[in-house]
């Protein structure tokens, strides 16, 4: 957070203030399976990092179980796009080529890359293996239902395809703690593998997992045992090898709550020793417990961010009310709780529309809740290439915020500095004031009502005294005239927002320039080159 510039200590000592960073996730769930995504995002990277995108978190690059596949029916870690494995050499995504030609650009551009990373389990095993097991509960799986038996389970992976190229790792029944399906029968069930390590899921050795359903370290298909030595060597090779092979600044760990927290906190370490300080680090953590999320915090030595699942539930719970309390919108949220461990998004691929985490979130509603993550002093946000772009698929949508998210990004990159002066002072209309900085000096005003019409007195500093702000958002055609008090009377419409700014402001031109959502237009050649 900048100094008030009235306040801040001679020009000679100022240090020059860090531009806002901005996230996206780069894809939404219902993308077309067309294989050219690789090719969209490059060709979107210029307008991308333009209306203030620094960093872009891709979807998971690594071989599916079908050309389909989003990649979290993840089938093998160093297959990116390369090899002919379930019936395509490239993802859903596009090939390695592709993938990497993507990532050089936009360490070009000055964007940076995180990976999705999907450690967890495993998919699409190449054959059948016999494993003892015992079935466990469906909601306690620290409750044994059954005696030890047998059954034929779908847990080896030999990789045909890249015939061991990368690693020669082979994947069998001891590698994983469990599974939810016995080829033998077509019984579907908790299976817990009897494996080489012991009897039990992680955390029932050391509370390495979450406790949710007695125990959840079993999500979905064939569950990763982190504690076997060869696991652990093999994933911790793969890390390694995927910064050599591609350049990016960080990493999104899938599903972070149902595998072990030792593992990663070592994955981690390996990582920053080897490649050096500047990782960026995040996990997907989803759980609607703020008390949860600061434990796990702790555990993780807070060299670590979560994902603010609190938050989107709020604006979820807010924007289907009548008349909801938006001085609320903040409790007991990690940002409020945990700012600089928090990344704040209003939708991802898991919430939106039709999806099993949905998290329904009014239209209306959702020009609001990205002006609170992207305007204010706390966490780190993320925009969400659906609320952008717009929802493919049988239930689409059109790009969130009447098509002008891209504004308030903007507004983000040019002028949400300084210090933050809120005006929480009634339940249906807030706002709040940032003042700039001595080398960012414009700042901004915000105003939003849940309801009717809103308007607030508001104090943007006597520096700004006789300037006339009007709102970048173009949804108030009211000039706003700052007294020589220094206070102006801020208005919005009703259920929006609008966002002030000196009509003067270095860069305002920048607002008329139309940003292209139409990202499906864009041609292609079979090469994944574009053309305009």
């Amino acid at each position: 957070m900048g100094d008030n510039p009235e306040r801040t200590p001679s020009p000679s000592r100022r240090e020059p203030t860090p531009e806002n960073m901005t996230m996206m996730q780069g894809f939404e769930w219902y993308i077309p399976a067309d294989q050219q995504h690789w090719a969209r995002l490059m060709k979107a990277l210029p307008q991308l990092k333009e209306f203030g995108i620094d960093n872009i978190w891709i979807p998971p690059g690594c071989k599916a179980t079908s050309k389909n596949g989003n990649g979290y029916d993840i089938y093998d870690l160093y297959d990116l796009g390369e090899f002919d494995q379930k019936g395509t050499i490239s993802t859903k995504w596009g090939t390695k080529r592709e993938l990497v030609r993507l990532c050089n650009k936009a360490k070009e551009l000055g964007v940076g890359i995180y990976w999705d990373a999907v450690l967890n389990h495993k998919m699409g095993a190449d054959h059948k293996e016999r494993c003892p097991v015992v079935e466990v509960d469906e909601n306690d799986r620290t409750r044994v239902v059954s005696g030890k038996y047998e059954i034929d389970a779908w847990v080896g992976f030999e990789f045909p395809g890249r015939k061991e190229q990368y690693s020669r790792m082979k994947w069998h029944w001891y590698h994983f703690t469990g599974v939810d399906f016995n080829a033998e029968n077509g019984k579907k069930a908790i299976y817990k593998i009897a494996g080489e390590q012991g009897e039990g899921w992680a955390s029932e050795w050391d509370g390495d997992v979450d406790d949710e359903k007695g125990n959840y370290d079993f999500l979905m298909g064939s569950d990763i045992n982190h504690e076997h030595p060869e696991v652990r060597e093999d994933i911790m090779r793969w890390g390694s090898w995927l910064a050599n092979e591609i350049p990016i600044k960080g990493i999104r760990f899938d599903a972070v709550k149902h595998f072990s927290e030792d593992f990663l906190r070592e994955f981690i370490k390996n990582m920053d020793e080897e490649f050096g300080p500047g990782w960026f680090f995040v996990g997907e953590f989803w759980k609607d417990s703020l008390q949860d999320m600061n434990d796990y915090l702790a555990r993780m030595r807070y060299k670590f961010s979560l994902f603010d699942a609190p938050l989107v539930h709020n604006f979820s719970d807010i924007s289907r009310a009548n008349g909801a309390d938006l001085r609320k919108v903040f409790d007991d949220t990690l940002v409020q709780a945990q700012p600089v461990s928090a990344v704040t998004l209003v939708m991802n691929h898991d919430t939106q529309p039709y999806q099993a985490l949905e998290a329904p979130i009014e239209g209306w509603f959702k020009p609001l809740a990205y002006t609170l993550i992207l305007l204010r002093d706390r966490g780190y946000p993320c925009v969400w290439y659906g609320d952008l772009y717009g929802i493919q698929g049988e239930h689409p949508f059109p790009p969130s915020c009447g098509g002008d998210l891209p504004r308030i990004m903007l507004a983000r990159k040019l002028y949400s500095y300084g210090q933050q002066a809120d005006y929480f002072d009634y339940p249906t209309c807030i706002g709040w004031v940032r003042y700039g900085t001595w080398d960012r000096p414009f700042g901004c005003a915000v105003v939003m009502s849940n309801a009717g019409p809103g308007s607030k007195r508001m104090h943007v500093g006597e520096m700004h005294a006789g300037e006339v702000w009007t709102d970048v958002m173009g949804w108030n055609d009211a000039k706003i005239k700052i007294g020589d008090d220094g206070f102006g009377e801020f208005v919005c419409g009703q259920t929006s927002v609008s966002i002030w700014v000196n009509e003067k402001a270095k860069d305002r031109a920048r607002f008329e320039k139309e940003f292209d959502a139409d990202i499906y237009r864009i041609p292609y050649d079979e090469s994944g080159s574009t053309s305009s």
